[in-house]
């Protein structure tokens, strides 16, 4: 579809279509709050009568939760947008230089050490975002060796080697520690449970500087589709604008990666949707990848909320049982083009 695409029309879309999905997830889950117990929310609040317990539900279990997705989501979803730009490849994906991988293992260290998976920012938190930020500065220096600055292909190529590394070390791990293996393995499927307000603060702001650092490089992020001669003959440092976009993708995963655990799709369906829309112009196609991204993860969790009745899904199986049927309806749609922009 045309770039030319207007994209104001879809941002309302997308916004409004937040609206429902944010009243849905404030009122759904095993402990649900009534719709018209709002009413007696709102006068709990401002009288101090009543019963607090769907207050302290609304405000301090839901809220943070709902928040954590949808900052997830469009983390997934710019981090996703930007790798598939950089690499010119749409199959492309936040975790294609083993940032998840990197997250996983160190999630895995931290919990069969036994850190703690709660907190404010929880060690095992922190463990999986160093775990990421560490793989891809590996895949950084690997890639180096093909040239300064080193093709896409090298880094590509050096991700995908450091993520089958990560992945037997951690399948190594799980062998050995295997009275760790129900909390990784959980932990490997995604949730947004336990999300609070001091989680929020300390996780939230990084995603933030990952995702602008992402939308200020809109230009040589369009420039790089070109291909990296015609970057450099129009002025660009092609060094330089990878690297800091490569970092500023990474950073938005790895913290997404490290508060929700590992949610897939979501950053090849949502940038890839959004761009049969909008084109491959990334100044439109940022703001609305990173609103589909955020509707995705809300609904997802809503539907892991409920579909289990008093046991909660993990998140990363619904994302995956819907984004996998979705992904190969695209392939077969588009088949060659896919990969290609």
């Amino acid at each position: 579809m045309s770039s030319r695409y207007r994209t104001g029309p879809l941002i309302i879309t997308l916004s409004l279509a937040l609206i429902p999905a944010f009243l849905g997830a404030l009122l759904s889950g095993s402990g649900g709050i009534r719709p018209e117990a709002l009413r007696q929310v709102w006068q709990f609040l401002y009288t101090g009568e009543g019963d607090g317990t769907e207050a302290l539900i609304l405000f301090e279990l839901r809220l943070p939760r709902i928040i954590l997705a949808l900052a997830v989501g469009a983390s997934l979803g710019v981090s996703g947008a930007a790798f598939q730009g950089i690499f010119r490849n749409s199959l492309a994906d936040p975790y294609v230089i083993g940032a998840s991988s990197g997250a996983a293992l160190g999630a895995a260290l931290a919990i069969t050490a036994g850190f703690s998976l709660t907190g404010p920012v929880s060690p095992v938190a922190l463990c999986a975002f160093g775990g990421a930020l560490i793989a891809v500065f590996l895949a950084f220096v690997i890639s180096r060796s093909a040239g300064n600055p080193p093709p896409a292909t090298a880094l590509l190529l050096a991700g995908v080697s450091l993520s089958s590394l990560f992945s037997a070390l951690l399948s190594l791990i799980l062998v050995l520690k295997d009275q760790a293996l129900h909390q990784v393995y959980y932990w490997l499927l995604g949730s947004l449970n336990g999300a609070s307000w001091t989680e929020l603060l300390g996780i939230v702001p990084v995603m933030f500087i990952g995702c602008l650092m992402v939308f200020l490089s809109h230009g040589p992020l369009d420039l790089l589709l070109q291909g990296e001669e015609v970057a450099e003959s129009l002025g660009t440092d092609v060094r330089k604008a990878r690297f800091f976009i490569v970092l500023g993708a990474s950073l938005a995963a790895a913290a997404a990666v490290s508060a929700a655990g590992i949610i897939g799709f979501v950053g090849l369906i949502a940038p890839h949707t959004m761009r049969m829309i909008t084109g491959p112009t990334h100044k439109k196609l940022l703001p609305v990848t990173a609103l589909g991204g955020a509707l995705l993860v809300l609904l997802a969790d809503i539907l892991a909320r409920n579909l289990g009745g008093s046991m909660e899904i993990p998140i990363g199986i619904i994302t995956s049982l819907g984004g996998a049927p979705f992904f190969i309806y695209l392939l077969a749609r588009r088949g060659r083009s896919l990969g290609r922009f």
